[in-house]
C-alpha cells in the first residue's frame, strides 16, 4: 500500500508545492488540501500516513510566525465537535507522522506538539526573531545528532539546505526543559560550519538558536519540525554551487540532499 501524505495550502502557506513533488519523488501519494477544508471535516487525517506543514508566511505572520495557524488548529469548532488538533492528536495516537517546516515548525511549537514533553500541551519552546535582527535567506549546513528518535534523519550526517525565514531562532523556556531536550536527543539536527563542527556563531548559524537547533523532535519520533527547507533541495541542480560540488563528488548523483528526509520516512513507513 501506497504512503499517503497530506500536505496544507492556503493562507498564506507557500510552499506546498515544492513538499508535494518531494513526497511523490520519495515514493509517496501526495494530496494538497486548503487549510479551510481540513477545518470544514472535509478531509480526514485518518486516510493519511503524515500530514505534512508546509513553508511560508500563514496569515502574514501578523501575531508572530505560525501563532495565527497554531491557534486555528487548536480552538476553531469543527462541524462534528472538537478542532483539528483533537483529530491531529488522535492521528499521532494511530501512528501517524508530522513533518513541519519553517513557517510549520512554528505552528507546531505554539501547539505544544514539539518538543512534546507536557502532557496537557504546554508549549515549553518558541521560535523568535533572528538574533541578527535581518530576514535570513541564504544556504546554510546543518549536522544530524547522534542518539535522536526520529526516522526521517536516519543515516544523515551533514546536509546543505536553504534557510528562508526571519523568526527562526529556537527559544527554551527554562534550563529543566533544555536539560530534557538534550537528554532525549530532541534537538536532532543543528547549524555547523561546513566541516561539520557544530556552532552557535553567525552566518553559520543564521538565528541564534538557543543549541545551536535547526530541528526538533518529540519523544516518539512522529514530529519533526525544522527550520531549513529540505523540499527545496530536492535535485544537486537546486544547490547555487552545483558545478563546483558535482566536480569535486562526480558520484553524488543527481538527487538533492534533503530529498533523504522524505525518502527516510516513506521506506520507514513501508516496512512497519
Amino acid at each position: 500500500m501506497s504512503v499517503r501524505a497530506l500536505v496544507i495550502s492556503g493562507l498564506g502557506i507557500n510552499c506546498e508545492e515544492e513538499m508535494a513533488a518531494a513526497w511523490r519523488l520519495a515514493g509517496a501519494v501526495p494530496t494538497t488540501v486548503h487549510l479551510n477544508a481540513l477545518l470544514a471535516g472535509e478531509v480526514g487525517l485518518a486516510d493519511f500516513s503524515v500530514l505534512s506543514l508546509p513553508g511560508g508566511f500563514s496569515f502574514g505572520d501578523d501575531l508572530g510566525s505560525g501563532k495565527v495557524l497554531a491557534n486555528r488548529l487548536r480552538f476553531r469548532p469543527r462541524p462534528g465537535g472538537g478542532t483539528l488538533l483533537d483529530e491531529i492528536r488522535a492521528f499521532l495516537a494511530g501512528g501517524g507522522y508530522i513533518l513541519g517546516i519553517c513557517n510549520g515548525f512554528q505552528a507546531l511549537v505554539k501547539l505544544g506538539l514539539l518538543p512534546g514533553l507536557d502532557p496537557g500541551g504546554v508549549q515549553q519552546v518558541s521560535l523568535t526573531a533572528n538574533a541578527s535582527g535581518r530576514f535570513e535567506d541564504r544556504w546554510v549546513h546543518c549536522r544530524v545528532l547522534d542518539h535522536n528518535p526520529s526516522p526521517f534523519l536516519r543515516g544523515i550526517g551533514v546536509i546543505a539546505l536553504p534557510v528562508r525565514h526571519g523568526e527562526g531562532r529556537l527559544v527554551i523556556r527554562d534550563p529543566a526543559v533544555q536539560a530534557e531536550i538534550v537528554a532525549r536527543g530532541l534537538a536532532c539536527m543543528a547549524y555547523c560550519t561546513p566541516e561539520g563542527e557544530l556552532t552557535d556563531h553567525y552566518p553559520d548559524n543564521p538565528n541564534g538558536a538557543a543549541l545551536s537547533c535547526a530541528a526538533l523532535c518529540d519523544p516518539s519520533g512522529q514530529v519533526l519540525g525544522m527550520m531549513p527547507h529540505p523540499e527545496a533541495f530536492l535535485t544537486r541542480f537546486h544547490h547555487p554551487d552545483w558545478p563546483r560540488r558535482a566536480r569535486l563528488d562526480p558520484a553524488a548523483g543527481e538527487e538533492g540532499q534533503g530529498q533523504a528526509i522524505f525518502r527516510n520516512l516513506v521506506a520507514h513507513l513501508e516496512v512497519r
